[in-house]
């Protein structure tokens, strides 16, 4: 004969457990964080995502592009999230132009190092600056 308070522990038991598991699902946790290079996957396009949108933010009347890639963190979670640190530099073409770039010297040459941190799922093409700061170097 079954006891009668066998079948509420198993359904406390049930519902102790379904929120455990709906918690740690909320929960951001690394499985990996590493430093990588400028050519590894997805990482290229991460980088041109994040120059795209700082030309299209900033007032400058003329377009950057990376100059050189200083640091790459990236962490695994459900998705990808990029730490990049570059150093970028003016270049001759205005905000419309995207060809033959060249950098910008003399009177309107200006350089700036930059922190991106971008939330990154690259193989549906989503991605978004979670974090922008950029300095005069």
């Amino acid at each position: 004969m079954a006891r009668p308070w066998k079948a509420p522990r198993l359904l406390l038991a049930i519902l102790v457990a379904l929120m455990a598991h709906t918690y740690q699902t909320r929960k951001k946790t690394f499985i990996l964080v590493q430093e990588v290079s400028a050519v590894e996957v997805y990482v290229p396009d991460t980088l041109q995502f994040v120059t795209e949108e700082y030309n299209r933010e900033s007032d400058d009347e003329y377009n950057f592009r990376i100059l050189r890639v200083l640091k790459i963190l990236k962490k695994i979670t459900d998705h990808l999230e990029y730490h990049i640190d570059v150093e970028m530099q003016r270049t001759t073409c205005k905000k419309l132009e995207t060809k033959n770039c060249v950098l910008q010297k003399g009177e309107l040459y200006k350089q700036i190092k930059c922190y991106f941190s971008v939330f990154a799922i690259p193989w549906f093409e989503k991605y978004k600056i979670l974090n922008k700061n950029c300095t005069n170097s």
